[in-house]
């Protein structure tokens, strides 16, 4: 009779790290947390400025975080009479929104448009599209303020609103889109009767929702932040934005530190939200867009 050997067990080996990539590993991590703290230090001092008290903010002690902090700044900003800023952050917010949509409205429609429709001079409409990037908004300026004045609408949502809605660039990231858009779910719905428009608003857009928030993100803080224009259609201070309201708490004869850090700290919050509820889309829409970085 011949004994049978059992079968010997491999014996597990501790796999060898390699020195080289714990140290790249550890250089790594150590680097995004310098540039997380680097990037969360305007923050801070944000908030610590915004409940100090001037002489804090400007004095030689400087201290980590005020002892006492100055809760009544925050009382004292929508209480000050010489600047309305709970109706700068409602003109900021009416504006912003009503850019966003009409952007994703307008610049969807000519982006499907010079994709998808077949035009013979469709690429002449899209390079002048991209010569628009080039001219500096500031050259528009006069212009535009000139028809905005004839037609009545300085002071006026309409003139804060209207002029910008079209974006070329915006143009530009929704015709790369609709490129690379699966054709054959157009197709089915022309075999189902539905047109260009019917194909727009029934099969494309509810397929592109992350790249449409994508851009309703980039456009809501755009506009949110907009400053030059607002400021040279927001005369009277009923029709300023929160911009215009920030910069009127700095002047020749007094500057208000402790105003201007908890307006500004009140300011980016909506941006933080917007930021934080859509920064998925946002990641996803423009790694969808087609433009290779």
């Amino acid at each position: 009779m011949t004994a049978t050997v059992p079968p010997v067990a491999p014996v597990d080996r501790p796999r060898r790290v390699k020195r080289g990539s714990v140290i790249g590993n550890t250089g790594l991590y150590v680097s995004i947390g310098v540039a997380a703290l680097l990037f969360l230090v305007p923050f801070y001092l944000i908030v610590r400025n915004a409940l100090s008290t001037d002489p804090e903010i400007t004095g030689e002690n400087w201290k980590f975080f005020p002892a006492n902090p100055q809760w009544g700044n925050f009382t004292e900003l929508f209480h000050d009479t010489t600047v309305d800023f709970g109706r700068s952050l409602f003109n900021s917010a009416v504006v912003a929104v009503l850019i966003t949509v009409g952007t994703l409205l307008v610049c969807s429609l000519a982006g499907y448009g010079l994709a998808r429709i077949p035009y013979k001079h469709a690429n002449k409409i899209f390079y002048m599209v991209l010569g628009t990037l080039m001219v500096p908004p500031a050259v528009t300026f006069v212009p535009s303020f000139v028809l905005v004045s004839s037609l009545g609408w300085v002071d006026s949502y309409r003139g804060l609103v209207i002029p910008v809605l079209f974006s070329g660039f915006a143009c530009f990231l929704f015709r790369q889109y609709f490129l690379g858009f699966p054709r054959e779910l157009e197709e089915a719905a022309r075999v189902d009767g539905l047109g260009y428009w019917g194909a727009y608003w029934r099969i494309v857009v509810p397929n592109s929702l992350n790249f449409f928030a994508a851009i309703a993100t980039i456009t809501f803080i755009s506009g949110w932040n907009a400053f030059l224009w607002p400021l040279v259609i927001g005369q009277d201070p009923s029709a300023w934005t929160v911009q215009i309201a920030l910069s009127s708490y700095m002047t020749n004869q007094v500057v208000n530190f402790h105003l201007i850090f908890m307006a500004t700290a009140i300011s980016i919050l909506p941006l933080v939200f917007v930021f934080l509820f859509l920064q998925r889309w946002l990641v996803q829409g423009v790694a969808q867009t087609g433009i290779k970085g």
